[in-house]
C-alpha cells in the first residue's frame, strides 16, 4: 500500500485564491498520483462536505476532507499559501491546507493515521514546522512522522525538555490512538498526568506528600467525559478530542473522550461514565448511545465549539455541576437538533424542532397516504363507506381487498398528528418528550384540531419537559424523573392546556383553513400554486420544502377538493427540479461537468418519483443559476396544477399514481411546462457564465483527459 503522503502531494507555493481552487489543485496531485479516479465527482463530494459546515480552523488551518468512491486509497494533499485562502475559520484566512480524501469504507488503519494528522494539527510547533519547511520531500516526511530529524531544523527543541506536559500526552496517546481511535477509554493512563499539570512547579512536594496523609486530603479531580463526532468522523473528531484533553490539563481537570469516528467507536468504560461529574458532547451528528450519560451535568455544542473553545466548555460544565444542574438525561441532540450549538437563535432551534416531527411523520403519511390511493384506485372512491373488513370480507371479492388497503391506510393515517407532536416534543427535550408529545397530538385528534393541533401540542409538550427538567432535584429523586414524574406531570399539563384551554381556538382555526381550501378558486388558487412551487423549489427538500408538503398532506386528513388540489400542485412542484436538470443535461451536455452529467441520468429516475433533492447536487455546485431557475419552473408547474383543477388523493408516488390524479393528461402538462422553464432558464444562465481564465468550462474532452490522467 503506498504512503500515505508523498513530495508529489506538497505543494509549498499553493497560489489558488479561493478554497474550491485549492481543492481543485490539491486534487488534481491526487489524480496525478492515481488515488483518485474521477477529478470531478471528488470534487462534488467535497463540495458536498463543505455545505455541511465549513473546515476552516483557527490558527490558520483548513482542512477540506471527505469520504468518496472516487478515492482508491486514503491519501493526503498539503499546501502552503502565502496569501491566505479563506475556509470559513473565525480567525481568518488559512496558510496551511491539508485535503484528506478517504475511500468510501476506508479500512480502519489508515483512516487511524488521519486522526492522529487531526491532532497533529493541535499542536503548534508542528505547524510551525510546516510554515518554515522548504522541500516538499522533508515536508510529507514531517507529516508522516517518519523524519524526526527535520525537527531541530525547524526550530522545535522545546517538546523533549520545557514543556514535558505536552510531550507526555503527544507522545502516548499517538500508539494508543492510532490503534484505537474509537476512543480514550485506554487514554486513562494520560489523565493523572493531567492532575499532576497544575503541580508541575513543586514535584517534589506532590511526591512525598501523596503517601500517608494527602489521599484524604485533596479532593479528586473533577472528572469530564466527552464525545466527539462530526459527519465524516476524519479530522474534526478527533481535533476536537485532542483540544478538549490539552484544555483539560491546562485546568487540572481529568478529561476521558470518546470519539465516535469512521472506524466506528469503543465505548467508555462504564464505570468512567457513572463516576464523571460531568459531560460534554462536541458533536455534529447524533450521539449513540446517549442513555449513558444521563442525570449528568451536560454541555451540548457544535464540534467546532470543541476545537475552537474547550476552555469555555470545561468551565461551563464544571459551573453546571456546581449549581447543582443535574437533572436532565441528556437532552441535547435529537435527530434535527443535533447539530444545534450554543449560539443558535430560537428561529433556527424552532425549525429544527419542528423538521424533526415532519421528518417522523413523513413515513406515516407515504404509508397511509399510498395504501388509501391503491384502495381507491381498485374499489372506487366509495370505499370509505365499506363496512369493517374485521366483520366483513370476502376473500374472492376485489372490494374486499381495497376495503382492506383503506382501513389500513386510515389506521396509519391516524398515526399522523401524535407522531407529528410527539416528534416535535422529541426534538425539544429528547425522550421525557415523547409521552407528552404523543397524548397531545392524540387530543389534538379528538378535538378535531388536526395537524395544526399536532403541531402546537408537540411545541406544548416540549417546553413543558424542558421547564420540568430545569427544577433542581434531590440525587434520591433522579432515577425515577424520566420515567415516572417527567411523563406523569407533563402528560397533566398539556391535556389540561389542550382539552380545556387552546384546544378549541386551535380546532375553530383548522376548521377556518379547511373551509378557505375547500373555496379556493380562479385567482386565489393560482397564487396559493405558485406559492406553493415557490417553496416546494427553494431549497430542495430542505425545511421550507417540508413546510409546504407538511402543509399539503395535513390537508389530506380531512379531504375536500381544495386539499387535494394542494396536494397535486405540491407533488407536481417537487418533480420539476431534478426533471429539470435531467433535461438540461441532455439538451446541453458541455454545460456541465462529467459527474453532474452521470447525476442527471438518476435525476430522471428521481424526479419522475417525487424526490426533490435529485436536484441537489447540481444546486451545490451552481446555486446561484439552479436554484432561481428551478423556483420560476416550480411555480409555473404549481400555478398550472391549480388552475387545471388537478385533485390528488396520494401523498407521495410521482407518475406512478398518475391513475389516481384528476385531470392526468393537464397535470402531466403542468409538469411539463415548469420542467422546459426551468431547463430554458438554467441552459441560458449557464451559457452567459464567463469560463474562470484558470478553470474553463467542462467539456466532454476535459473529462476524458482528466480520465487518461488518472488511468
Amino acid at each position: 500500500m503506498s504512503e500515505l503522503i508523498t513530495a508529489e502531494l506538497v505543494d509549498l507555493d499553493l497560489s489558488a485564491e479561493t478554497k474550491d481552487a485549492a481543492a481543485r489543485s490539491l486534487a488534481e496531485r491526487m489524480v496525478t498520483s492515481g488515488r483518485v479516479t474521477d477529478l470531478e465527482g471528488f470534487l462534488a463530494d467535497i463540495a458536498a462536505r463543505e455545505a455541511q459546515m465549513p473546515t476552516g480552523l483557527d490558527g490558520g488551518i483548513g482542512i477540506p476532507h471527505c469520504r468518496s468512491e472516487h478515492v482508491t486509497e486514503p491519501t493526503l494533499a498539503f499546501g502552503r499559501s502565502a496569501s491566505g485562502i479563506d475556509f470559513g475559520a473565525p480567525d481568518g484566512p488559512a496558510d496551511l491546507i491539508f485535503l484528506i480524501a478517504a475511500p468510501a469504507g476506508g479500512d480502519a488503519d489508515h483512516l487511524s493515521i488521519l486522526s492522529t494528522l487531526a491532532r497533529h494539527l493541535m499542536d503548534e510547533t508542528f505547524t510551525g514546522a510546516l510554515r518554515s519547511a522548504t522541500e516538499p520531500e522533508r515536508t510529507a516526511a514531517l507529516i508522516r512522522g517518519d523524519e524526526p530529524e527535520a525537527v531541530p531544523e525547524t526550530a522545535v527543541p522545546e517538546p523533549a525538555v520545557p514543556e514535558p506536559e505536552v510531550a507526555g500526552p503527544a507522545a502516548e496517546p499517538g500508539p494508543e490512538r492510532d490503534a484505537e481511535p474509537q476512543a480514550t477509554t485506554d487514554a486513562a493512563p494520560t489523565t493523572p498526568a493531567a492532575a499532576e499539570a497544575p503541580a508541575s512547579g513543586a514535584p517534589t512536594e506532590a511526591a512525598t506528600d501523596t503517601t500517608p496523609d494527602a489521599t484524604p486530603t485533596p479532593a479528586a479531580p473533577f472528572r469530564i467525559v466527552a464525545i466527539t463526532s462530526c459527519p465524516t468522523g476524519i479530522a474534526h473528531t478527533y481535533m476536537a478530542a485532542e483540544s478538549l484533553e490539552k484544555a483539560g490539563q491546562a485546568a487540572g481537570v481529568e478529561v476521558f473522550v470518546e470519539t465516535q469516528g469512521s472506524a466506528g467507536f469503543k465505548r467508555l468504560d462504564p464505570q468512567l461514565v457513572a463516576d464523571a461529574d460531568g459531560v460534554i458532547f462536541a458533536h455534529d451528528v447524533e450521539v449513540r448511545e446517549k442513555e449513558r450519560f444521563a442525570g449528568k451535568p451536560t454541555v451540548d455544542v457544535g464540534v467546532k465549539a470543541g476545537i475552537n473553545r474547550p476552555a469555555e466548555l470545561i468551565a461551563e460544565v464544571r459551573q453546571k455541576a456546581a449549581h447543582g444542574e443535574a437533572g436532565a438525561p441528556a437532552r441535547a441532540a435529537a435527530p434535527m437538533d443535533k447539530a444545534a450549538d450554543a449560539g443558535d437563535g430560537f428561529a433556527t432551534r424552532l425549525r429544527k424542532w419542528l423538521m424533526t416531527g415532519v421528518s417522523y411523520m413523513v413515513p406515516f403519511v407515504a404509508a397511509g397516504g399510498l395504501l388509501i390511493a391503491l384502495a381507491f384506485a381498485i374499489g372506487g372512491y366509495t370505499i370509505n363507506k365499506a363496512p369493517s373488513v374485521a366483520e366483513h370480507f370476502i376473500w374472492t371479492e376485489s372490494a374486499s381487498w381495497a376495503a382492506l388497503l383503506f382501513q389500513i391506510g386510515g389506521v396509519a393515517f391516524g398515526f399522523l398528528v401524535p407522531v407529528l407532536a410527539g416528534f416535535i416534543a422529541y426534538g425539544m427535550a429528547d425522550r421525557p418528550g415523547l409521552v407528552p408529545g404523543f397524548v397531545g397530538g392524540a387530543i389534538a385528534l379528538t378535538i378535531n384540531a388536526g395537524f395544526l393541533g399536532g403541531l402546537i401540542a408537540g411545541l406544548i409538550a416540549g417546553a413543558v419537559v424542558m421547564a420540568i427538567q430545569r427544577v433542581r432535584i434531590p440525587p434520591v429523586l433522579r432515577g425515577i424523573m424520566p420515567v415516572v414524574v417527567i411523563p406523569l406531570i407533563s402528560s397533566a399539563i398539556v391535556g389540561f392546556l389542550m382539552f380545556l384551554v387552546i384546544g378549541k381556538p386551535i380546532a375553530a382555526l383548522q376548521k377556518g383553513l379547511t373551509d378557505w381550501l375547500s373555496g379556493l378558486t380562479g385567482a386565489n388558487a393560482i397564487i396559493l400554486g405558485v406559492i406553493l412551487g415557490l417553496m416546494m423549489c427553494f431549497d430542495l427538500g430542505g425545511p421550507l420544502n417540508k413546510v409546504a408538503y407538511a402543509f399539503a398532506v395535513g390537508g389530506l386528513a380531512n379531504p375536500n377538493e381544495g386539499s387535494l388540489k394542494v396536494m397535486a400542485a405540491v407533488m407536481a412542484a417537487g418533480m420539476v427540479p431534478p426533471l429539470a436538470m435531467a433535461l438540461a443535461t441532455t439538451v446541453r451536455s458541455r454545460l456541465f461537468t462529467k459527474a453532474e452529467r452521470e447525476n442527471g441520468k438518476a435525476a430522471w429516475v428521481l424526479g419522475a418519483s417525487f424526490i426533490t433533492e435529485g436536484a441537489i447536487p447540481f444546486a451545490a455546485a451552481d446555486p446561484l443559476r439552479v436554484i432561481p431557475s428551478a423556483m420560476a419552473g416550480g411555480a409555473v408547474t404549481g400555478a398550472l396544477s391549480m388552475a387545471f383543477g388537478c385533485t390528488l388523493r396520494a401523498p407521495h408516488g410521482g407518475i406512478f399514481v398518475v391513475p389516481l390524479i384528476g385531470q392526468p393528461l393537464l397535470y402531466l402538462l403542468a409538469i411539463a411546462a415548469g420542467t422546459a422553464v426551468s431547463t430554458a432558464l438554467v441552459i441560458l444562465l449557464k451559457g452567459l457564465r464567463k469560463p474562470s481564465p484558470t478553470h474553463p468550462a467542462p467539456s466532454p474532452a476535459d473529462d476524458e483527459a482528466r480520465v487518461t490522467v488518472a488511468a
